[in-house]
């Protein structure tokens, strides 16, 4: 007779799955809760515990850990030395492992539980046990998603398929409890075991948050997986709208990066994002300002964009948006007006941040920050942090592998004013300052080679992607010039040195006063002269904010 031990956790569809293997004759093994629900179904189950001659122990901590399990699962049934190893002991095979394990992550989501309680959800005879069973796949059978016992009872009525399947059961098995050691280790780490950032052997815990339509195009096949339900983009709530694309994804954490520098800022603030990358950035005294300012940078890119916002969207801003085709918006909530009008639209996606509290590196009140209004300083603190997970790593996708980096921090992380260097003799003035610290917030999240114009707290013009740096100057140039926006006055942002005085002669050509840059060249002195030229104020801060 062949033996099939079951026990689960998520019971889901385990009684008929034991009853379609009873009715082939079957014998049925089992423990605790998995025995009982059988029990009441009428099925005859016999406990583990007849099998091993041994009680469970600690209150079921020790239950499968014996012999006369693993015994009868690890046999080879092609070798007679084993199966007369296991008729020597008194033990029998076992033919069929259905096991999925305590639930560990569906207990440490709830995000206030204790050492104690997390570990005692760890699960030791579950693992060993599906290891076991498919390491010995050819022979034992090992089932731990409830959708695969319509499989498995098909195979064993001869449906041609049941090689396949075991390899198919047993990879899943390992990644399985591959996903789960690592999602343990991964709740260790928070609760501050020690562990290099960049440890020799990278373990990502990662879930499937949903299957998506297609990827970049539409012949590509995509998922989108996160950390969990309450890290990242995975944390965002749809409230109206399609369902989120591949490239809306992409946009989104581009858009959330690109606000991050003002998050807190203490004027509203809005962000548009066309394919990652800002081509409209303002703050203003309300919210319909700095959206008129933001979409006077660039109106004909921001059709199809992606919209996030630092304040709640109120119906004024909301008519305003409406005007616009918008792929998705982010806001930390809307008022009733604002949702009402931005609903209309059948397609949008209209997102709100978490309001919880998120893990930030840096204090939001020092240097150029400030503090948000209290009531959406939970949505700030996601927006500032977005992509600071609890492993302090951000990871990109190559051919055949992945790069881990530390993530971005803030433009003015540890920086105070006085940490910028006037190079030219004449020093920015307070307007021009302040259009400078605007404008190194807002090229963070460009793309480079990134050049950005500003002026009274808006993008004026967006160089962005450019092989060339004096390219980038020329293309923030005539974004400008096709918008109707003067840049006389205007300042610049660069997000790296410039190599040659070129880019500067633009900027001069164009009417700017003031640029903000890294420095660090070999040339730094011949760019430094032409500003001089040009009757520029030049600031260095010593930092690069590339963004590939």
């Amino acid at each position: 007779m062949k033996r099939a031990l079951l026990s689960v956790s998520d019971k889901t569809g385990i009684v008929d799955f034991a009853r379609s293997l009873a009715g082939r004759g079957w014998e049925l093994l089992s423990t605790g809760g998995t025995a009982a629900a059988l029990r009441e179904a009428d099925l005859e189950v016999r406990d583990v515990a007849d099998v091993t001659g041994h009680p469970e122990m600690m209150g079921g901590r020790v239950k499968t850990l014996h012999p006369a399990v693993h015994a009868g699962i690890l046999a080879r049934r092609g070798r007679e030395d084993d199966l007369a190893a296991l008729e020597e002991q008194g033990y029998g095979t076992i033919d069929l492992v259905a096991v999925n394990l305590y639930p560990f992550r569906q207990t440490i989501a709830r995000g206030d539980v204790d050492l104690t309680e997390a570990m005692g959800k760890v699960d030791i005879g579950g693992p060993t046990m599906i290891r076991a069973a498919a390491k010995n796949h050819e022979g034992v059978w090992v089932v731990v998603d409830p959708t695969d016992y319509g499989a498995v009872v098909r195979a064993l009525d001869g449906d041609g398929n049941e090689a396949a399947l075991r390899r198919s059961l047993a990879t899943k098995v390992f990644r399985h409890v591959s996903a789960y050691d690592a999602a343990i280790a991964a709740y260790l780490e928070r609760q501050g075991a020690e562990v290099p950032i960049f440890p020799e052997d990278l373990m990502v815990n990662l879930s499937r948050v949903q299957t998506l339509r297609y990827g970049e195009n539409p012949d590509q096949g995509a998922a989108f997986y996160g950390l969990g339900s309450s890290v990242g983009l995975a944390a965002l709530k749809q409230h109206h709208g399609k369902e989120l694309s591949y490239n809306n994804i992409l946009d989104l954490d581009g858009a959330l990066l690109s606000l991050a520098p003002f998050a807190f800022s203490p004027r509203p603030a809005v962000c548009i994002v066309k394919h990652t990358t800002p081509c409209g950035l303002a703050v203003g005294d309300t919210l319909a300002e700095a959206y008129e300012k933001a979409l006077r940078c660039d109106p004909m890119s921001a059709f199809g964009s992606v919209i996030a916002v630092n304040r709640p969207v109120d119906a004024e801003a909301a008519e305003l948006m409406s005007k616009l085709f918008i792929e998705c918006i982010m806001a930390p909530s809307y008022s009733d007006e604002a949702m009402s009008l931005l609903t209309q639209k059948k397609n949008i996606r209209v997102m709100t941040f978490p309001g919880a509290d998120t893990h930030l590196p840096f204090e939001p009140k020092s240097g150029w920050w400030a503090e948000a209004p209290e009531d959406i300083q939970g949505a700030c603190r996601f927006v500032a942090g977005h992509n600071m997970v609890p492993t302090p790593r951000v990871m990109r996708s190559v051919y055949g592998g992945m790069l881990a980096e530390t993530p971005p921090l803030p433009p003015f992380y540890g920086v105070s004013d006085g940490a910028w260097k006037a190079v030219t003799k004449r020093a920015p003035t307070d307007t021009e300052l302040d259009d400078l610290r605007f404008a190194w917030a807002a090229v963070y999240g460009v793309k480079s080679n990134a050049i950005l114009m500003a002026g009274g707290g808006a993008t004026l013009g967006i160089g962005a992607g450019q092989m060339s740096r004096v390219d980038a100057s020329k293309i923030a140039v005539m974004k400008a010039a096709t918008a109707g926006i003067d840049l006389s006055g205007s300042v610049l942002a660069s997000d790296a040195f410039f190599p040659f005085r070129d880019g500067v002669d633009a900027a001069a050509e164009a009417g700017v006063k003031a640029i903000v840059e890294p420095g660090g060249s070999v040339r730094d002195q011949e760019v430094i002269d032409a500003a001089e030229e040009h009757g520029i104020a030049m600031v260095f801060t010593g930092r690069r904010l590339f963004r590939h």
